[in-house]
């Protein structure tokens, strides 16, 4: 009998600090506004952590996604861990992950590294190794800490009131008989514009590993080509989206809900208008959480069922772009 996986349960955690605009307009030095903000991004509030770690984040976002599940920590055969803001250059988080979660109990765990795109890549693996038989139950989450390394100058404006911090999990297993699950997926990247959205310092390709002359010139600030970034974007996400449709004899009327990562909502809107998607089909959260890079989706999967438009059976398609750059889709039955 041919294995098909579905999500089983979803979680999610948001810091309890609310960052409105209005408290960025009081940072001097960032010369921003509420008006600016929500103008460019549609974004009027973001998260950031106080003591949190991203893997503590992550746990209770693991948690909930487990308990929705109706499982225990002992059901988990393995982990997926998607961010780039690890709490260390290394291990990765997985390992920390697999400590908090499961103590003295051996979990593989895997760290992945395709930022706003790293949720979808590790959807695509954890479908994989169940429909294969390597495993029956693996906890895919990601999470991010932005907050703790932004420019909170003009000069890192366009960036730092984007971002914020957050966590969201899902729980991948075996779709019981008769239910479809998980239909196809399509993944991308295109290293030639890597420099368009990245952090440059610290690195291991250059003579210094980081120098004070970088640390004064901000190089170990994230960078972005706004514009370029948005035009790539909208093409890409409509690109694959389409890829996906067609690998799966599936048409944007069969889809129920969309779930965009959650990077720019103009983004989001004029994918949506590119794909003929109505406005009551998509789900936004960037409202209210800003872009929490490898956490927007499952993020967006918990508001979804809270809102009650994520319903059994229903057929979802997910679709973000990111850094490196990198792009995919996932078409998929609740």
């Amino acid at each position: 009998m041919t294995r098909k996986s579905r999500i089983l349960g979803v979680g999610m955690y948001l810091p309890e600090r609310s960052v409105p605009n209005t408290e960025l307009e009081q940072i001097k030095s960032m010369e921003t506004s509420d008006e600016w903000i929500q103008q460019r991004t549609g974004i009027q509030a973001r998260h950031y952590v106080s003591t949190e770690t991203g893997t503590d984040m992550a746990y209770h976002a693991s948690k909930a996604a487990i308990e929705r599940a109706n499982l225990t920590a002992d059901d988990i055969d393995f982990i997926i861990f998607a961010t780039l803001s690890p709490d260390h250059y290394f291990p990765g988080n997985g390992c920390f992950l697999q400590d908090q979660l499961f103590g003295d109990r051996p979990v593989g765990a895997l760290d992945v590294r395709n930022q706003c795109s790293g949720f979808l890549y590790s959807l695509t693996l954890a479908d994989s190794l169940v429909k294969s038989g390597q495993y029956n139950t693996v906890l895919v989450v990601g999470a991010e800490v932005h907050s703790r390394g932004l420019d909170y100058t003009k000069k890192g404006r366009d960036v730092t009131v984007i971002f914020g911090d957050g966590a969201g999990a899902a729980i991948v297993g075996l779709a019981p008989d008769g239910h479809q699950g998980m239909l196809g997926h399509g993944l991308h990247s295109e290293g030639k514009y890597a420099s368009a959205l990245w952090l440059e310092y610290p690195n291991n390709a250059y003579d210094f590993f980081i120098t004070h002359e970088n640390l004064d010139a901000g190089l170990h600030y994230p960078k972005m080509q706004g514009r370029l970034v948005f035009k790539h974007a909208t093409r890409r996400m409509v690109e694959v989206s389409n890829e996906v449709l067609t690998k799966t004899g599936k048409t944007v009327d069969d889809i129920d809900v969309v779930l965009f990562h959650q990077a720019n909502l103009r983004i989001n809107q004029m994918t949506a208008s590119m794909l003929k998607v109505p406005e009551e089909k998509v789900v936004n959260t960037i409202q209210w959480t800003g872009n929490t890079t490898a956490a927007t989706i499952p993020i967006c999967m918990c508001e979804a069922v809270r809102q009650g438009k994520l319903k059994e059976n229903d057929l979802v398609l997910l679709c973000g772009f990111g850094a490196g750059f990198t792009w995919g889709a996932s078409l998929l039955y609740w």
